[in-house]
């Protein structure tokens, strides 16, 4: 079976202000240590680390500033040679965070975090997973309590409600689909970051009359999915067209405001030979093309209001199979 060697790039490529469009990315992993992963990415990426706080370490490259941390707070945080704490404890302390360290780096995910990267240059993501596997990195099927993914947070090609409508719309008539070719590992499965919207919401969501400002639109979404806990996560996005607005429904300090959507549902799979970071983007770029073809996207959302009418068709065929054939059908696979 051949790999996907490349990132296809969608049809819209520019924003509205005549930008390249940009995608920041996020990749959760384990095996490697946290020094030796620093290392291993500020050489792939030619960049300079300097450490910012325990476990937080930025490079600077050409493509602007990554990011490589331990993906949990409180042991970031944790300094156990405080002057403020007892000198018996500092006295300990470096024995003690050295076993710290050591549980940590095995249980909690590592993360790379991207700048926002134009779509042309994501081609080094790739290539830095590719290497990632070949250093010995670890991915969401190397233990149970692994639950590690691959987060994207594409730049949309403006912010005007229907826009905004024509890509929630891909997203949920693509969810089922996309969640068959991405959610691999059980750990995920159990996972409770990675929701559907709320069902009452994706029925509003379809209907041919739906045309909100962007007020109703955050609005609606928010009154049944006030939580960042879904596998398009659209509470960035919202902090950053009305933060008064979004804080009437959810207060939430690890909310960052940006002009993107927050993509959480693929795996991070990287030990796996038949993983590449280009089939996550590639099968974003459907939902791309479909949200930024308004014909297509009302027929598959008719076909998604008709699956609970009793036929033999779906009796037969779940919602994803139906997806899947029409995707295949249409030529977006």
């Amino acid at each position: 079976m051949p790999h996907a060697s490349a990132c296809r790039m969608p049809d819209v490529l520019k924003t509205s202000e005549g930008k390249e469009r940009r995608v920041g990315v996020e990749i959760e992993l384990s095996g490697l240590a946290y020094d030796e992963l620093v290392s291993l990415v500020a050489r792939l990426l030619e960049g300079t680390p300097a450490l910012q706080s325990r476990y937080v370490t930025t490079l600077q490259t050409e493509l602007g500033e990554f990011t490589v941390e331990l993906d949990s707070d409180p042991i970031k945080d944790l300094d156990l040679a405080d002057e403020r704490l007892p000198e018996s404890i500092r006295e300990l302390g470096g024995q003690a965070m050295g076993v710290i360290d050591a549980a940590a780096e095995r249980v909690v995910p590592l993360e790379i975090i991207s700048p926002p990267l134009a779509f042309s240059n994501l081609e080094v993501i790739e290539t830095l997973g590719n290497k990632l596997r070949q250093a010995g990195a670890l991915g969401s099927r190397d233990a149970i309590y692994f639950a590690f993914g691959l987060q994207l947070n594409p730049e949309l090609p403006d912010l005007e409600p229907d826009t905004l409508v024509r890509y929630f719309q891909a997203f949920a008539v693509l969810y089922d689909w996309l969640k068959h070719r991405h959610q691999l590992d059980i750990s995920r499965k159990f996972t409770t970051y990675i929701e559907p919207w709320h069902s009452r919401y994706t029925e509003l969501l379809m209907e041919d009359d739906y045309h909100p400002d962007i007020g109703k639109l955050m609005d609606d979404y928010l009154e049944l999915n006030p939580t960042r806990n879904r596998a398009l996560d659209l509470l960035p996005l919202f902090a950053h067209l009305d933060k008064e607005r979004l804080e009437r429904h959810v207060r939430d300090p690890r909310i960052k405001s940006r002009p993107t959507l927050h993509y959480r549902l693929p795996d991070c799979d990287i030990d796996n030979p038949e993983w590449r970071f280009s089939t996550v983007w590639n099968d974003w770029v459907v939902l791309e093309q479909l949200a930024n073809n308004p014909e297509d996207l009302a027929d598959i959302r008719r076909l998604f209001r008709e699956r609970r009418k009793f036929n033999l068709h779906n009796l037969t065929h779940s919602w994803q199979e139906t997806t899947d054939d029409w995707l295949v059908e249409n030529r977006y696979v």
